[in-house]
């Protein structure tokens, strides 16, 4: 377990991505998928209202329903860290106030929970002011609906501005940052990264097996039937095979996947606590799960920085 950033929130090595549940996984599925990776030592679980609103037929919030079923037949509320998002749902698209406080009763209903641990601005919002947005999550967390608040999608400008309105105001302050960040993806290093560092936040990364890619199962002439499978297959370029061939050395090494692989080199990174990953089956998982304990050595870490540089 981990501290996330500036809370007193201990999280495990891995966070499971919810986005899966209700759209490519059913509520059975679900279920296990979230059993298994509770009996595994896991314990920071990933949603948003927004999951899964680009299904057709779905409207969002299909996740944290299905969420909100498990922690109740689970019954211990308590042993799980729940994070959820406002700000991308249709018609809650914005980060005003009013938004804030009906997307949060909207998401303790379906969550079925008296409150939420963390909560993030799901990405920002440049048309209201951040004084406003910070106020209305202060008011959250002050009526003990919200923990704690992050952000997701912020800029190292933005980000650096929201956290020094919250000080100037007295308001509660992003305690983490969510973006996308993996081998093969890197743009998170430098500014922001730094401002993460500077303000001692968090980092929970989401992609962090760049839509599967990483995986391993992804090769040239290989055909791989998923609804990511067109976003993934970009990657098979040549520094892609380069670090596919550096993840196969180091699994083997570990007798474990490259899944697992990948998410370890991502918790060694400075400032990330916990890598966000999703499986929609409980055999998905089962390939992630390795990276709760995985520690890779400092030279296994740095043949796999080297393979992924530009």
């Amino acid at each position: 377990m981990t501290k996330l950033g500036t809370s007193d929130l201990d999280v495990s090595r891995l966070c499971l991505g919810g986005n899966v549940f209700g759209w490519t996984a059913d509520e059975e599925t679900s279920f296990a998928v979230l059993d298994a990776y509770a009996a595994a030592g896991g314990n920071f679980v990933d949603t948003a209202d927004a999951y899964s609103a680009w299904a057709e037929g779905h409207v969002g919030g299909e996740s944290e329903t299905i969420i909100g079923r498990w922690l109740r037949r689970r019954g211990d509320r308590d042993a799980v860290v729940v994070a959820t998002k406002v700000g991308m749902l249709s018609g809650l698209d914005n980060l005003k106030a009013d938004t804030i406080e009906r997307a949060a009763e909207d998401s303790l209903r379906r969550l079925g929970v008296d409150h939420i641990d963390l909560y993030y601005a799901h990405k920002d919002d440049l048309g209201t002011p951040q004084e406003e947005t910070l106020a209305a999550f202060d008011r959250l967390v002050r009526a003990g609906k919200v923990r704690y608040v992050a952000a997701s999608n912020y800029t190292a400008e933005r980000l650096t501005s929201a956290l020094a309105v919250s000080q100037r105001e007295g308001f509660a302050g992003f305690v983490a940052l969510q973006q996308a960040y993996n081998l093969v993806d890197r743009s998170y290093e430098g500014e922001l990264s730094r401002a993460v560092a500077d303000h001692g936040l968090a980092s929970a990364p989401y992609w962090g097996l760049a839509k599967g890619f990483l995986t391993g199962k992804y090769r040239p002439g290989v055909a791989v039937e998923s609804a990511r499978a067109a976003a993934a297959s970009k990657y098979l370029d040549e520094r892609g095979l380069r670090v596919l061939a550096a993840l196969d050395e180091v699994a083997l090494g570990h007798d474990t996947t490259q899944a697992a692989v990948a998410l370890a080199w991502l918790a060694e990174q400075p400032t990330v606590a916990a890598p966000i990953a999703s499986a929609r089956t409980t055999d998905q998982l089962a390939d992630l799960l390795p990276a709760l304990h995985l520690e890779l050595k400092a030279d296994e870490v740095a043949a796999l920085t080297t393979a992924s540089s530009v």
